[in-house]
């Protein structure tokens, strides 16, 4: 491609970019007119991808990281000619209801391998996106999964933290075909970088065990050449490229004020002159368009030469790489969670929920090959790790199993970039204070609708003496108020294997499991088959006959309930006790099931060691709560619980009390362990 070909293609890109932000009156035209170029040579001489066959398995997958440059992508997909990103769709950018969302959403259109913004995310994606791509061709062989994951990165991107815990992972890692284009422009909303930046990032990821460069980010040549030699390294490659943010516009090129901002009429007339681009807005000539299109179906003969190689593949092997990259799961799941709950049953143990998961996996893992464990360093404590479970290492992709390290917000996103890539079902695990370094992640995840299963172990003031810093009260509520986030707190081992397969089976969001430090007794002793937890609450226990009292408790605090209704029934209170292991279940459950299980006693309790809040949907606002008002503090759990007043004996004071009745509550005994 001669370097006027090269620049009427870019330039197309400039143009729909300047003229899509300025009739929205609103968004990012600098990036895509920086990084024009750099598209440019990606999209039509390196990028493996076929328009018409977008899901096609072995693409190259792009991200963009800095996805406040989105019109950069739309403008790109629709150039090379995506069915779904129609010229239409480029004049309706930024508007309710069109594919071009401000920043990039997975799921709007065919080309959009993540959803950015929040920058550092697709960089953490990418990490994810290359791990998989790594793991599924040791799995099923490289002539069938053998392609690239590129990114293109924003200084923003590379200031976040999560940066460097994707960046080190990478190169710890050795992911060779991960390349990320860094789009050098010094500018940010507030003006020039030095602002609040001086930091080498070549040098810095050449710490981190990558190779780097710096090239001229508008040379084609120079761009081509750096991908070129990326493509043959033995790990992972950051190609700094020097770019002009707004690159065309002749007053506001290289400042802050063509980043996050429409260049305005006058601006828009004077780049088309300065780029000789003499067409109307939101036109592109026809011999452009042809050009783009061209580079667009040169994919289409790579992927029949896949087909072909898939087709030789052994018939059961090729089925099941269908099955993992469909996303369906195995028909021996139930079984496998039956034999799960078979055991407990028949012979029930007091254990710690985190335990449980431990037992639950052990089966699961064995049944479900697309199941990838990991932990941020903290795998004897999540229990995470199968027996049969071979680490992922260097040069090594063979196993199942991921040492995050202590990164856990890179290993969130991480685990999201797995779950989009496809084939793979990732889960790892960490304390449940630490989610708040994931949260990003996790509300990311739940916008996408990915499958990733979180385990949060020592979920309460139960860790004891590792003090408040280590116990999370509020972080339960934290979790259900996001949005399409599944969170499950079991109580026992039959708890924690159906709301393992609940996880596993909401293909259209996140999940996350609380799991307890501490044994629990078992609570479930005769087997049924139904997995009962799925519909989220449910009444463990009766009463004796028409119930005075509900109880409504999760994880650790439901053996308190079933303590304190044997000692409400003996003082001839007729109580019942509803396990609630996840309130977003509960809700989706018909309004007559709903209205059963709470029930109409005249006093609702509710018993969970974190904050009320949440709760009143299922007690009313007038109903009581035993439970967290503040931090927790270090000693050991049952001192830490007596302490706090959330004890067996504080709930049927609590209920007494509640129901206007005199009695005394001492001498019950707590089923609490620590």
């Amino acid at each position: 491609m001669g370097r006027e070909t090269h620049d009427l293609m870019a330039n197309a890109i400039r143009a729909l970019a300047m003229d899509a932000v300025e009739t929205a009156k609103s968004g990012h035209p600098g990036l895509p007119m920086g990084a024009a170029d750099i598209a440019t040579v990606l999209f039509t001489r390196f990028l493996k991808f076929d328009p018409t066959d977008p899901r096609w398995p072995d693409r190259d997958r792009f991200i963009l990281s800095a996805g406040h440059g989105s019109m950069l992508l739309y403008a790109v997909l629709h150039l090379l000619g995506y069915p779904d990103m129609t010229m239409e769709e480029i004049k309706r950018f930024r508007q309710l209801g069109s594919k071009t969302a401000g920043h990039p959403e997975f799921g709007h259109a065919s080309g959009i391998e993540t959803t950015t913004g929040p920058l550092g995310q697709g960089l953490g994606n990418s990490v994810g996106m290359a791990l998989a791509e790594r793991i599924l061709a040791a799995q099923f062989s490289g002539d069938v999964v053998d392609h690239f994951t590129y990114v293109l990165a924003s200084d923003g991107d590379l200031m976040e933290g999560i940066s460097q815990e994707a960046i080190a992972l990478a190169g710890h890692l050795r992911l060779n075909k991960l390349i990320v284009l860094f789009d050098d422009n010094g500018i940010t909303i507030d003006g020039k970088i030095s602002l609040s930046d001086s930091t080498d990032q070549v040098a810095r990821v050449k710490a981190s065990g990558w190779n780097a460069v710096r090239i001229d980010g508008h040379d084609s040549e120079a761009i081509a050449k750096a991908i070129e030699a990326a493509r043959q390294s033995d790990r992972p490659t950051l190609i700094a490229c020097k770019t002009q943010i707004g690159y065309g516009a002749p007053t506001k090129a290289n400042s802050e004020k063509c980043h996050g901002s429409p260049l305005g009429a006058d601006e828009i007339k004077g780049a088309r002159e300065k780029l000789a681009w003499g067409h109307a807005a939101f036109e592109v000539p026809a011999n452009v368009l042809d050009l783009w299109r061209k580079a667009g179906a040169r994919g289409a003969s790579a992927r029949k030469a896949w087909s072909e190689r898939l087709a030789k593949l052994d018939g059961a092997k090729r089925e099941e790489f269908a099955r993992r990259m469909n996303g369906k799961l195995p028909s021996n799941l139930a079984a496998t969670i039956r034999t799960v709950k078979e055991a407990a049953s028949t012979k029930p143990e007091e254990v710690a929920t985190r335990k449980a998961s431990e037992i639950s996996l052990e089966a699961l893992v064995e049944a479900l090959p697309e199941m990838l464990g990991g932990s941020a360093d903290l795998t004897p404590s999540n229990n995470t790790k199968t027996k049969a479970m071979q680490p992922i290492a260097p040069g090594d992709f063979s196993g199942r199993f991921v040492h995050y390290g202590i990164r856990e917000h890179g290993m969130a996103a991480a685990m999201n970039g797995i779950a989009l890539h496809g084939g793979l079902i990732p889960y790892s695990g960490t304390f449940l204070v630490f989610a708040d370094y994931c949260r990003p992640s996790l509300r990311l995840a739940a916008i996408m609708g990915q499958r990733v299963v979180h385990v949060f172990t020592h979920d309460s003031i139960g860790v004891g003496e590792d003090g408040p810093t280590h116990q999370p009260v509020e972080h339960l509520a934290a979790l259900r108020a996001i949005p399409n986030m599944r969170v499950f707190r079991p109580a026992d081992l039959t708890e924690t294997a159906e709301c393992w397969q609940c996880a596993l089976e909401a293909d259209g969001g996140p999940s996350v499991l609380a799991l307890t430090r501490q044994n629990l007794p078992a609570l479930r002793k005769r087997y049924v088959e139904e997995n009962v937890s799925a519909r989220g609450a449910y009444e463990l226990s009766p009463a004796s006959e028409k119930a005075q009292v509900s109880i409504f408790a999760s994880g650790s605090e439901v053996s308190l309930a079933i303590a304190a209704q044997a000692a409400l029934e003996k003082q001839g209170v007729p109580t019942r006790v509803v396990s609630v292991p996840s309130f977003e279940l509960f809700r989706a459950q018909p309004e007559s099931y709903r209205r059963l299980t709470v029930g109409n006693a005249p006093a609702n309790v509710a018993v969970e060691a974190a904050i009320r809040l949440g709760w009143d949907e299922l007690i009313g606002t007038d109903g009581v709560f035993v439970g967290m008002k503040g931090f927790g503090a270090s000693a050991p759990a049952k001192d830490v619980y007596k302490h706090f007043g959330i004890t067996a004996e504080a709930v049927v004071a609590a209920t007494l009390k509640a129901l206007g009745r005199e009695a005394a509550a001492a001498g019950v005994k707590t089923a609490a362990r620590s």
